[in-house]
């Protein structure tokens, strides 16, 4: 292979997928830089400027500009650091999220026609051709940081993916039978076939292009109360904070959604599990013995108040 074959690939898939053609409007009015870095913001856990520009190899001139004009159009707000007051913390402000929302949007879209053109039995070894260029060119390295993992929607096969690894990990650490993967599989429909979007959501956890983690958002039967439900990290990528940020993103979103409370079911016996919910604030409400997914168990209800009340 030559420096020629490099940048010939490069040409074409740039054009393949239309980053240089504004004329679809895939990131209008924001250039492709601006779109990342948008992209970035809406995320990354690292927020602050320094990060974005280590992140981005961007010029620390280049992003001050991109970030002064976020500002005049309302999408961002900057603040000191409460780590480092030297350091400036950028957060999205609501318009910023929605604008981010509509950029990645129409990305998901123009890719899912892209996608489109390709035959469904070619598609497996286009993904690991994909993998492939990934791998060797960061010299197969694996992602060692949480900030390597991406927070993003469920696509499509995804909501599928959380039943069927829900239901393979609890039968392999905790010898849950069938009728776990039921409840797992009723909880997802019901999501899919009927959710409110301001109120409810999901979030996958993807690493290295692949899914390693969920966890969901819904509505409780109690008024102005959320549940969280159906966290899970895979074994091989725990350790990297994972679970914290799923986490962290349920309480972020329902706070924001205007709860006034968080709760949430689960078993003594996940004790990882319950030393995050500890972690961030969640309150044991109750206890109570129970016979379920073949086992014998001890079902826990906790509970984080969202309103600084009773927390």
């Amino acid at each position: 292979m030559t420096v020629q074959d490099v940048r010939a690939f490069n040409r074409f898939y740039t054009n393949v997928i239309g980053a240089l053609d504004y004329s679809r409007h895939l990131y209008a009015p924001y250039t492709l830089t601006e779109s990342r870095v948008l992209y970035e913001l809406a995320h990354s856990p690292r927020t602050d400027a320094a990060d974005l520009r280590g992140e981005l190899s961007l010029d620390a001139g280049y992003l001050s500009r991109i970030l002064n004009k976020f500002e005049q159009d309302g999408l961002i707000e900057r603040t000191p650091s409460r780590q480092d007051p030297r350091r400036v913390r950028v957060t999205l402000t609501p318009r910023g999220r929605e604008t981010a929302a509509l950029l990645a949007e129409r990305a998901d879209e123009s890719v899912g026609a892209l996608l489109a053109t390709v035959p469904a039995a070619d598609r497996p070894r286009l993904s690991e051709a994909m993998r492939t260029v990934r791998t060797l060119l960061s010299d197969g390295r694996p992602p060692r940081r949480s900030e390597d993992v991406l927070l993003r929607e469920p696509g499509p096969g995804d909501l599928g993916w959380i039943v069927a690894r829900n239901a393979a990990v609890y039968a392999a650490e905790y010898g849950f039978d069938a009728s776990y993967e039921g409840l797992v599989a009723r909880i997802v429909a019901d999501f899919a076939e009927d959710h409110d979007p301001h109120l409810e959501r999901v979030w996958i956890a993807e690493l290295d292009g692949r899914p390693v983690g969920c966890v969901m958002c819904v509505r409780d039967d109690t008024p102005a109360t959320a549940r969280l439900r159906l966290l899970l990290v895979e074994p091989d990528a725990r350790g990297l904070g994972i679970g914290d940020r799923l986490v962290s993103a349920v309480v972020d979103f329902a706070r924001g959604a205007g709860y006034r409370d968080l709760v949430l079911w689960t078993n003594d016996v996940l004790t990882s599990a319950r030393r995050l919910y500890q972690r961030h604030g969640f309150v044991l409400t109750a206890e109570k013995t129970h016979r379920s997914f073949g086992q014998d168990l001890n079902g826990q209800d906790w509970r984080l108040g969202l309103t600084g009340e009773g927390e």
